[in-house]
């Protein structure tokens, strides 16, 4: 079918297939207004922020929104490249990547990216698709772990979109991918190059960003999720007990987090006699201000302080070809059964367009 208004579809238009890549989102600029309305979007999420709205929107609009954007959009200053915000540039380019590869596959989809909060917002990203005759879409939020505070709400964002359309498209979900195969040898194959190049610390430290320990108790699978990936990676690099550790960052608000904390960590290893120490960051595949600033600067600092003597941030995956190929295997695994090959293609088009004949023949409008 093919889109031509709110309520009305012409028979025999093409029906396409695409796969939006999710990912959390960013400030569109280093200063505090654009932080403030970023953070204000973020934070107003109630899978992120489980709080009565009345106990937590005066905290939001008081103290918060007061004054952490200053102090975050420093933070995203010293990392933010003449292209953009590192997050974003890094998603742009694992889009473009990975249509590369399908199209190197023979398979035709388009490749899409959102972000769950900013832009390219998730309500665009559809529209434009749903524009091209899109039909049916995969889902693809690049969070390696599920959790309801970023899957989950990636979830309800384009749900939200979708319950506003006539013409809803066939969706499908890819949950999460942390034991995938391809995923856990793109880090040890990244792990690995950077021990090659620079040599290997006296501890592997994989870093995952933090959540409420509530969430947890309440039956949320990241923590255990976390900790699977951890376990698969350090037998790819054949690691021993006692070499590597797990801990969590970010760390936000009163309420206890999923422990060890990343920043006790660095302390407790350093002060145990750990000089060298790589940190590499699983749960993120694309760099951005919790890698670069939060680990590779301020978790830098903080292990040095603490007498440790060498840090080296190990970088997310990015635009790599091993997990561009992982991401392309999950997408052609998970689009089985859909026309996306070029002969699937024209063949349904040709009869799209016989259907479309025989429609008008029997008095569709055209």
């Amino acid at each position: 079918m093919q889109f031509v208004g709110p309520d009305r579809y012409v028979h025999g238009g093409p029906q396409r297939s695409a796969v939006v890549l999710i990912n959390l989102g960013t400030p569109q600029a280093p200063t505090s207004a654009a932080v403030r309305r970023y953070l204000r979007e973020f934070l107003s999420d109630p899978r992120v922020i489980e709080l009565p709205r009345w106990l937590w929107w005066p905290i939001l609009y008081g103290p918060v929104l007061a004054l952490r954007p200053p102090r975050s959009a420093a933070k995203y200053a010293a990392v933010w490249t003449a292209e953009g915000s590192p997050l974003l540039v890094h998603s742009q380019r694992q889009a473009a990547a990975l249509g590369a590869e399908l199209a190197r596959r023979g398979l035709e989809l388009q490749v899409a990216l959102a972000m769950r909060y900013g832009q390219p917002s998730i309500g665009a990203v559809l529209q434009q698709l749903r524009a091209r005759q899109v039909t049916r879409m995969l889902m693809l939020p690049l969070y390696p772990q599920y959790s309801a505070t970023s899957t989950g709400s990636a979830v309800d964002g384009v749900n939200r979109v979708l319950s506003r359309l006539r013409d809803v498209p066939e969706v499908r979900w890819i949950k999460h991918f942390a034991d995938e195969a391809g995923y856990i040898e793109a880090l040890r194959a990244s792990v690995a190059a950077h021990w090659e190049r620079y040599g290997r610390g006296e501890c592997l430290l994989m870093s995952f960003h933090g959540l409420p320990r509530r969430n947890l108790e309440l039956g949320d699978p990241y923590h255990c999720e976390c900790h699977k990936t951890a376990r698969l990676l350090a037998q790819a690099l054949g690691l021993q007990p006692g070499s590597w550790r797990v801990s969590f960052q970010s760390r936000f608000g009163r309420a206890r987090w999923l422990e060890p904390s990343t920043v006790d960590t660095l302390r407790s290893l350093a002060r145990g006699g750990v000089r060298r120490l790589d940190v590499i960051c699983p749960g993120f595949v694309a760099d951005c201000l919790e890698t670069l600033e939060e680990i590779a600067i301020e978790g830098q600092a903080t292990f040095l302080q603490a007498g440790g003597q060498q840090l080296r941030y190990i970088a997310c995956l990015n635009d790599g070809a091993a997990f561009i190929g992982a991401l392309a295997d999950l997408v052609e695994r998970n689009t089985l059964g859909w026309p996306v090959d070029a002969g699937q293609q024209e063949r349904q088009s040709a009869e799209a367009r016989r259907s479309a004949e025989l429609a008008v023949a029997m008095g569709a409008p055209r």
